[in-house]
C-alpha cells in the first residue's frame, strides 16, 4: 500500500515532526518506506529520514508492506495532514 502527498509546512519535515514520524512508525510491525526526490529510506530510521532534507513543495511517497499496513498507513497519513506537515497528492 501506498500514498503520496505533497509537503506544504513552511519549513518541511524538519526535526521534531522528524522525531514523531519515526516513532509512530516504529509502533508498526509493517515495514515502511518513504521515498522522496528519488531516494528511499526507512521510515523508522531518524537519521535515513533527515538525510533527505524534505523540504516544502516536495512530494513524498509513504510505502508500507506487512501484517498491519492498513493501520499503519492510515496512522501516519493522519499524522501529516493533521500536524500540517503535508497534503494527499
Amino acid at each position: 500500500m501506498e500514498q503520496s502527498f505533497l509537503i506544504i509546512s513552511e519549513y518541511g519535515i524538519h526535526a521534531r515532526p522528524a522525531t514523531r514520524l519515526v516513532n509512530l512508525a516504529m509502533s508498526f510491525h509493517s515495514d515502511i518506506d518513504l521515498t522522496a526526490m528519488g531516494k528511499t529510506v526507512n521510515l523508522k530510521s531518524i537519521m535515513g529520514l533527515m538525510s533527505l532534507g524534505i523540504y516544502k513543495g516536495e512530494t513524498v511517497k509513504v510505502h508500507v508492506t506487512g501484517t498491519d499496513s492498513d493501520k499503519a498507513l492510515m496512522a501516519i497519513s493522519d499524522f501529516i495532514i493533521t500536524e500540517g506537515l503535508g497534503r494527499l497528492a
